[in-house]
């Protein structure tokens, strides 16, 4: 018997059906999960659309059309579809992520249409922890940055922006997008870092940028070029972890460039281990 397959855009009368897909893999789905649940389905608030891939009536496969187009729990029928529906609305997001088999079997399909991309990055290990080990201690000079130190986060987040995606996130709008980005992660207390006592300035950042009540995941580590090499990402991180694990959600997540071979083993030595793969594809 033949499957009868179908594709649309999800509205809030779906929201149940699509939070249902999203539990499935929760460490995978924890950024677009975080959004759903906190904008529910409309595109204005949620930032994008989401599209749905049914299959005999049943909502099976997401994929999240925003600034990142990102599929989840996805075969290579919804892959296909998710792909058909993205060629023909044109490319509107700035990269592809997510878990690196559908992710890698999308591009395949837009790369005619779409590339050349500006750079693809196959492989990030996907990493999560659930506790600290007993032999690293948590910097204990890393604290929530306040909502009026806006002004002292602010270039340490361009910083790690343009060093890790390439490009300023103060290109085009001039950065309104990211500061309000930035801004409700201080807003939420998901924003953390420690800063020298002499200058002010950042030494050590990083944010818990998704969080569900079953998996948050951590993003934007960064460590002041002039102090890299002193151990200060191991024990800033377990000083995050920590927050996390206390405050946030039972399991902490992260993905990493596969080159980074120093950030691999520093989130290592905090207890982290790699149990799958991102692919992220920049325009």
């Amino acid at each position: 018997m033949l499957t009868q397959t179908t594709t649309r855009v999800l509205g809030p009368a779906d929201l149940d059906a699509a939070l249902e897909v999203l539990r499935r893999e929760p460490v995978n789905n924890a950024f677009v999960a975080a959004r759903v649940q906190v904008a529910g389905l409309d595109p204005w608030r949620l930032g994008g659309e989401m599209w749905g891939w049914y299959a005999d009536g049943r909502l099976r496969s997401l994929c999240y059309a925003g600034a990142n187009l990102v599929p989840i729990c996805a075969g290579p029928e919804a892959v296909r579809a998710f792909a058909e529906r993205a060629r023909r609305s044109g490319r509107r997001c700035s990269s592809l992520v997510g878990p690196a088999e559908p992710t890698a079997r999308l591009w395949q399909l837009l790369e005619p249409h779409w590339g050349p991309a500006r750079e693809v990055r196959r492989h990030q290990p996907l990493m999560v922890t659930d506790r600290l080990p007993d032999d690293v201690t948590p910097d204990p000079y890393v604290r929530r940055i306040r909502k009026d130190e806006m002004d002292v986060i602010m270039p340490a987040c361009v910083a790690m922006f343009t060093e890790e995606v390439g490009v300023s996130p103060l290109a085009g709008d001039g950065g309104l997008l990211y500061q309000a980005r930035v801004a409700e992660l201080v807003g939420s207390g998901r924003s953390f870092a420690r800063l020298d006592p002499d200058t002010g300035q950042v030494i050590f950042k990083a944010e818990i940028g998704a969080a569900t009540p079953e998996a948050c995941q951590i993003q934007g580590v960064w460590v002041a070029p002039e102090h890299r090499g002193k151990g200060l990402s191991v024990t800033g991180m377990a000083a995050v972890v920590r927050y996390a694990l206390a405050d946030v959600a039972p399991v902490v997540s992260l993905y990493v460039n596969d080159f980074n071979t120093a950030a691999r083993a520093a989130y290592r030595h905090v207890g982290f281990t790699e149990v799958g793969s991102f692919m992220s594809v920049l325009f």
